[in-house]
């Protein structure tokens, strides 16, 4: 089904414009991601309709995309290790946030050492979709430290166990997306611009 949409959606595109490969490939790139973000959220939905967790579901999944938009992060591989993943985390971890009360100094320690984490090395690119652009690389990582710097603050004043624990939940996860340890782990190559400037040198900036 998936390979028959994005073939029938990339052959209408190609007939109407005069786009290049690379130009190509990107927009069939999101159209993959947005087939498998549709996909994985009918799961998760449905799962989290069944445990009752709606509203705590949708709330994780805002935060934790706030920050995910502007860092990026790690990207599975395949379909099925994607839909896997994303519905352990996603439904887990609104349980576990639901379920469990952490020490605030020890919220604030972890939120900090992930603000540091995330200024270091975000924003990580994927050999799909490479962030060539040096400006874009900057604004991207300016932004993803305010955010985790708003989120961290917001840690310490917010009254509610579960909006704080997701508020950390989120920084954490997005660190372990956006390391190069994992992905090491996974065999997937990091800092991708650079190869993909190597070859391709006429987008340098």
């Amino acid at each position: 089904m998936k390979k028959f949409l994005i073939s029938k959606c990339m052959n209408y595109i190609k007939s109407k414009t005069d786009y290049n490969d690379v130009k190509l490939k990107e927009i069939e790139y999101g159209l993959v991601g947005i087939y498998l973000t549709i996909s994985k959220l009918i799961v998760i939905a449905l799962i989290a309709l069944l445990l009752g967790i709606m509203k705590e579901t949708i709330i994780f999944l805002l935060l934790f995309n706030i920050i995910r938009s502007t860092a990026f992060g790690l990207h599975a591989s395949k379909s099925w290790m994607c839909l896997v993943s994303s519905t352990i985390f996603f439904i887990g971890i609104p349980l576990v946030s639901i379920n469990i009360s952490i020490n605030i100094y020890l919220k604030l320690i972890l939120a900090i050492l992930s603000t540091i984490y995330i200024f270091k090395y975000a924003p990580a690119d994927t050999h799909k979709r490479p962030i060539v652009n040096k400006k874009r690389r900057k604004v991207y990582k300016i932004i993803s430290t305010i955010i985790s710097i708003i989120y961290t603050i917001l840690i310490i004043i917010i009254d509610n166990n579960f909006i704080s624990n997701c508020l950390l939940f989120s920084l954490i996860l997005e660190s372990f997306m956006i390391s190069p340890i994992i992905y090491k782990i996974c065999k997937l190559p990091y800092n991708n611009y650079i190869k993909f400037l190597e070859t391709h040198p006429e987008f340098s900036n």
